[in-house]
């Protein structure tokens, strides 16, 4: 790939958990593989009082615990630095511009700079607003500055438009990248090439020969010492309105003309546009929602919900959430789409699935009579990364008995089996100015008004039904009862689990 042009980078929030976690080691796998630029810095900001040094003992330990290939590598280490300022306030800058410049003349780096907002999302209208007080924003003699915001991107429609509006008073459009990290996972993209690269899927793609369409994002985990945040967010919140919302768009999309940001952000944006709306009044039949609780799972009790650090007795915050969605276009008139994400689920998958409509005539039989004749495309995200297709065949012997059989690709059998984490890429993307996987304001506000009746309804009626699950279920019975037709229902995945649950065969 292109190396990236010479740069810095400035992490606010640099001690934090996504820096050691996922910053940083996503940082050093691009200079294992060479495709940091020949010239490059990373200046970590935040209120902990580390020196240069001390933050690199500090990176060196999260290396070692968080990157499966780090050995001692001095000549990376070299290239993070600190400063310890709190980013809230404003006098605060005056030192970021003057140790930038040290850094650039030390290491003959032209004035280009990304921006990570790693921090509480109280601070992505606060940070850039003084960034660019300070002239730490403005380009000039071909020179760039980028900011890449973290979700949340808002909390509602109109703290989404808020922070739009705050954000673009300072910076230009193509300055900004809102992160989603989904859209950096290699099978995500491969959504696109799939579909786009393959004759065979694209005229099958529509209305006339897909029944419906379904996405699943499932967690084998409670919310652990998170509860304090999760409970002021939730399910649709956290996961529902962003990464599977995105997923629906990559799924529905139109060909883009071309392979650029411009384009398939567009088709991106017209997708949510097209989502047929849910008025408050009816939230209920198109959504259900519930909460974990107690129960055993392998012998071990898992708590409920409502037992973890940080929530309140009686929260009502959903931890499951399922949804059956229109989109109202030429393409997907009719077709229902169904998503479903939710907590202390059997098992950690992700993965959509395109049911296809049966034949219209039986001419076999099944040798199993639960046997269930759709084609499905199975499109697995993680883990297990791959794609499965299945149809039937016949049983061998006489007469004509047909069984469903999987004709699946892993991305384990490649030769290069290594599948980049999604923060290399999306980070890497940054550095090259490309935006493509990145979030565009006017979309995140789309798919914010598409929710907004629910969270309205939520609001206003207390007795909306909140449906307890136990531990290692597959969410609420009722979810079962969202998916309309003889036919469909939800395809349950990894039915042979490992005995702690942690890995999903495709």
């Amino acid at each position: 790939m292109e190396t990236p042009g010479n740069h810095i980078l400035v992490i606010f929030g640099a001690s934090g958990d996504l820096a050691r976690r996922k910053l940083i080691p996503a940082l050093y796998a691009l200079h294992v593989n060479r495709l940091l630029p020949e010239k490059f810095a990373v200046l970590g900001i935040g209120r902990s009082a580390y020196d240069t040094g001390s933050f690199r003992n500090y990176m060196d330990e999260s290396l070692e615990e968080f990157s499966d290939d780090f050995h001692d590598d001095q000549q990376f280490l070299e290239k993070l630095d600190y400063l310890s300022i709190d980013p809230s306030v404003e006098d605060s800058y005056p030192l970021l511009a003057q140790k930038l410049e040290e850094i650039r003349e030390g290491h003959s780096i032209p004035e280009n700079y990304i921006f990570y907002l790693a921090t509480p999302p109280s601070l992505y209208d606060v940070i850039p607003g003084y960034l660019a007080k300070n002239g730490l924003t403005s380009e000039h003699d071909g020179t760039w500055k980028r900011v890449i915001v973290e979700k949340p991107f808002g909390l509602d429609l109109e703290s989404a438009i808020s922070l739009n509006r705050s954000l673009l008073k300072v910076l230009d459009e193509d300055q900004l990248y809102r992160i989603d990290h989904y859209l950096g996972k290699e099978t995500v993209q491969n959504i696109l090439v799939t579909r786009f690269s393959n004759g065979i899927y694209e005229p099958l793609w529509n209305r006339n020969y897909i029944d419906y369409v379904e996405i699943t994002s499932a967690e084998n985990i409670g919310v652990g010492n998170r509860g304090g945040y999760y409970d002021r967010s939730g399910a649709l919140r956290d996961m529902l309105q962003n990464h599977l919302l995105q997923l629906v768009a990559l799924v529905a999309m139109e060909p883009p003309s071309e392979i650029s940001s411009h384009t398939i952000r567009n088709e991106m944006l017209k997708v949510f546009q097209s989502l047929r709306p849910i008025k408050k009044e009816m939230v209920q039949d198109y959504l259900v929602r519930g909460q974990y609780m107690e129960s055993h799972v392998r012998g071990e009790l898992q708590k409920a919900y409502r037992d973890e650090e940080g929530v309140p007795e009686e929260s009502r915050t959903e931890t499951f959430a399922a949804l059956k969605l229109y989109i109202d276009n030429w393409r997907w008139g009719g077709v229902p789409f169904y998503i479903r994400t939710g907590k202390r689920l059997p098992t950690k998958v992700t993965e959509i699935v395109i049911h296809f409509r049966p034949s219209p005539h039986t001419l076999f039989c099944s040798e199993d009579a639960g046997y269930n004749s759709e084609n499905q495309l199975v499109i697995r995200i993680q883990p297990d990364e791959g794609i499965l297709l299945k149809f039937g065949m016949k049983v061998q012997g006489a007469g004509y008995n047909v069984q469903n059989v999987n004709m699946d690709f892993h991305y384990r059998d490649l030769m290069n089996a290594d599948i980049p984490e999604a923060y290399e890429r999306l980070l890497l993307d940054c550095m090259q100015g490309d935006s493509t996987l990145y979030a565009r304001g006017d979309a995140v506000e789309e798919a914010w008004r598409f929710v907004a009746p629910i969270l309205e309804r939520w609001e206003q009626d207390n007795k909306f039904p909140l449906y307890g699950y136990p531990c290692g279920t597959w969410g609420p019975e009722q979810a079962d009862l969202l998916i309309e037709g003889e036919r469909r229902t939800w395809r349950y995945p990894c039915k042979n689990l490992a005995d702690d649950g942690t890995y999903c065969e495709l």
